[in-house]
């Protein structure tokens, strides 16, 4: 009985391993696609925003979400354009800061020292990085409808728009290591990209972006937050970084 129990466990172990390297190489090979889909997708897009061909494409969105007879009213009631203000603080830095520092504070009290630090510098890099190309592109706001928010930037891209999609998705591929259910890392993932969709649309709504902005936003943030956990997980198999917590390590 004891043999064929220690044949059964092996089983399990090596089906519970083979189990970990399929996900292991699925989800690589789907960052590796957002990657590079994402440099490319942003390039593309700079080179038609850069050219001016997406012009009236933005134009044509943009008047979408203004009243035809007055362009300085967002469709839809009031409450709406009151929620589209909330949505876009979201994205504003200190929001980000302060959610940055919740969950760097989750991960040194979950002993993720290793981990917390690779957060540290990777979601100011990115936020970096949004800022210098602003500088770089340099495009004009919109002047088309008058501005629901302040602004003080260049337009191309959001920095909105690419800063949540740096700190929620790379933050919340950072906690899925440590969380050990599938469907709570479905949960943080997918709650990431809610909230990055809703600041992006809400820039646009609010007339501060055109929508290429926030494409390209979105597709360069996309783009950093898979880099990022491409690097991870690098780090993770070197031993750099601590590794992932699976439900294996919590029975």
């Amino acid at each position: 009985m004891k043999r064929h129990e220690k044949i059964r466990q092996a089983g399990r172990h090596s089906f519970s391993l083979l189990a970990r390297l399929g996900r292991y190489e699925l989800a690589m090979l789907l960052c590796v696609a957002v990657l590079s889909g994402g440099v490319w997708g942003f390039v593309a897009l700079a080179d038609e925003v850069t050219e001016g061909d997406t012009q009236t494409v933005d134009e044509s969105l943009l008047l979408a979400l203004r009243s035809p007879a007055d362009l300085s009213d967002p469709i839809g009631p009031g409450w709406v354009e009151e929620m589209g203000r909330d949505f876009t603080a979201l994205g504003g830095v200190g929001v980000l800061v302060l959610i940055t520092l919740g969950a760097l504070g989750y991960l040194l009290l979950a002993g993720r020292y290793r981990a917390a630090l690779f957060a540290a510098i990777a979601v100011p890099g990115g936020i970096l990085l949004s800022t210098v190309m602003k500088l770089g592109f340099d495009r004009p706001r919109p002047d088309l409808v008058p501005h629901e928010a302040m602004v003080y930037t260049a337009s191309f891209p959001s920095g909105h728009s690419m800063m949540s999609a740096v700190t929620y998705l790379t933050l919340a591929a950072l906690l899925t290591r440590v969380q050990p259910a599938l469907r709570l890392k479905a949960y943080l993932l997918i709650l990431a990209i809610l909230l990055t969709l809703l600041v992006g649309i809400s820039r646009v709504y609010l007339g501060v972006h055109w929508p290429t902005d926030v494409l390209a936003g979105w597709t360069a943030g996309a783009s950093w937050a898979a880099l990022c956990w491409i690097v991870m997980r690098w780090m993770q198999r070197r031993g750099q970084v601590e590794t992932e917590v699976s439900s294996s390590d919590t029975e």
